[in-house]
Parts: structure tokens; sequence; C-alpha cells
């Protein structure tokens, strides 16, 4: 359960589509929200973090892949439904794979290189779905 919301301003975060050939990289979050639910890798950009190298970090952090940003996709939000909830801007990339074995760690259970019919039956949000989908326009440049 995450802390009692003491700050009510939006949390700024960011979330990497790595692409790796025909592949796409997700984790099995650990951590609310949406815990035990597949996503892309990526989190809390920390003060004075510039965005790209809070994307890089997270990514890593949380699946042992080094990445290269290669093209934005877009900033999604999730607004708060009730009283306590959060409210997240997040700001996502597409990203080529550089190096790395994926190792789940940080707020990941779980990380795995799938298919991307595989990786969108398993993400659990409607906006990440739409990221990873969005991320295709830069396939080629993954490659």
């Amino acid at each position: 359960m995450e802390a009692p919301l003491t700050d009510q301003r939006p949390i700024v975060a960011v979330g990497g589509v790595v692409l790796k050939g025909d592949q796409v990289l997700l984790i099995q979050r650990g951590r609310p929200p949406l815990r035990k639910h597949w996503s892309i890798p990526g989190g809390k950009i920390e003060y004075g973090e510039d965005i790209r190298t809070a994307l890089v970090r997270e990514i890593e952090e949380e699946t042992g892949v080094t990445c290269e940003p290669i093209g934005l996709i877009g900033v999604f939000e999730a607004l708060p439904k009730r009283e306590g909830d959060r409210h997240y801007v997040m700001v996502d990339y597409a990203c080529r794979y550089i190096s790395g074995e994926v190792t789940p760690g940080d707020d990941a259970m779980d990380a795995e290189w799938l298919s991307l019919p595989e990786a969108l039956s398993r993400v659990a949000w409607d906006e990440t779905r739409r990221a990873v989908q969005g991320a295709l326009k830069f396939a080629k440049e993954a490659k």
C-alpha cells in the first residue's frame, strides 16, 4: 500500500517501450499501482534529473537492460478516481536495446522479452497498450 497522500501535485514519471528486433520488454510490477500487472518499465523522475537520464536509469534498475531512447511516443495521464489516489503524468519513449541480460530488479517482480502480440495481451492498462503500439513507428530504428 502506498503512503498516505500528503502532496496533491501530479507525479511525473517516465516509461520506455524497449524494442529488440520483434520483441518488447515488459515488467511485472512489484508495487502499487497495478501491483502484479504487466507494464513497460519506468518510474518517477528524481528532482533535478532530466527525462532521458531518468528513463535509462529506471529501465536499467528494473530490468538490467541498457537502452537508448529513440523517440517520444506520447504523454499519458492516470487521473485520481477517488480520494487518496495519485495523479500521474507519464512521458513514454520508444527505446532501442543496447545491452544487458534481463534481470528483474527494483520495483519489478519479473521482466521478459515478449512478442508484440503477447506483450499487448499482457499489459493491464489501455494507455500502456497504446504506448506499446505507438512505439511501432520507431521499430525500424530499433533494429
